[in-house]
């Protein structure tokens, strides 16, 4: 008796520790929420994981908070969309090997009837202004994602501070941000991503505002930097970044679509 149970408690640990060996290396990635919210990481890991025979633990958050789990090295890798963020984060020595990997671009969204009339700005800026100005609902995702970041951008654009019952700041990702303004009848500020993954029984908004050199919404890929965190796995944080700025990656990047739609787009083909 005493031996079966020597030899099955044996052949558990076995089974646990091949289990174990099976499921291979996690990798642990903060990125914005739109790669998320717009389905891409859905078919953008799987071959990764296949090749590498890894598994991609995502942590979804606007671009401010995945920057500082890089920077308390609590993430391997990160991916966002934040320019001027990315460069500081490189800068002050938290991420290595920034690559660019794709692109899509900001729009303004609104009810179909547009009680502001934000289709007649000639700028987004002059959008903006045209909002505050009607004192019409706007959700701001208020959180310090790249997305937040670009809103700032334009308010300042537009010289205004926005303030008052109409201006809502609500701390959440995209998706929950388009959602909001859906039931409120409000304006808000989105990546073309996340908007046409919702466009289909999420929400009836419409784009009010689009098409501006200023709207680019490029995103990069940093490693966090092994030598100040050394227990972060570089080398497959490398084997991630090559992945996805290489030809398989950027191969189901450029043939994702939402709505028979493209979502993201590629610096080789900028003619869109």
């Amino acid at each position: 008796m005493k031996l079966f149970l020597k030899l099955g408690l044996t052949l558990t640990l076995i089974a646990g520790l091949c289990s174990v060996a099976v499921a291979g290396e996690r990798l642990r990635m903060s990125t914005t929420t739109s790669t998320e919210n717009s389905g891409l990481l859905k078919v953008l890991l799987p071959p990764f994981e296949k090749k590498y025979n890894c598994t991609v633990d995502v942590i979804s958050v606007g671009t401010g908070k995945a920057l500082k789990l890089g920077e308390t090295g609590d993430v391997d890798v990160v991916l966002v969309h934040a320019r001027a963020l990315e460069d500081a984060f490189v800068a002050a020595g938290f991420g290595v090997n920034r690559r660019d990997v794709m692109y899509n671009d900001f729009i303004i969204i609104g009810p179909a009837n547009d009680p502001a009339k934000v289709r007649s700005a000639k700028t987004a800026a002059e959008a903006f202004r045209l909002i505050a100005a009607a004192h019409a609902p706007f959700i701001s995702r208020g959180d310090e994602s790249g997305t937040h970041q670009k809103e700032k951008e334009l308010w300042k654009a537009a010289a205004m501070k926005p303030a008052g019952s109409w201006y809502v700041e609500s701390g959440q990702g995209m998706g929950e941000v388009i959602t909001m303004a859906t039931e409120r009848r409000a304006y808000t500020l989105a990546d073309r991503a996340t908007y046409n993954a919702y466009r289909s029984g999420k929400t009836d908004l419409k784009t009010v505002f689009e098409g501006e050199k200023g709207l680019f919404n490029p995103y990069g890929v940093i490693a966090v930097n092994p030598k100040r965190f050394p227990h972060v796995k570089s080398d497959l944080a490398m084997k991630f970044i090559n992945y996805i700025t290489g030809p398989e990656g950027q191969g189901v990047i450029a043939s994702f679509k939402a709505h028979g739609e493209p979502v993201f787009f590629l610096y080789g083909n900028k003619g869109r």
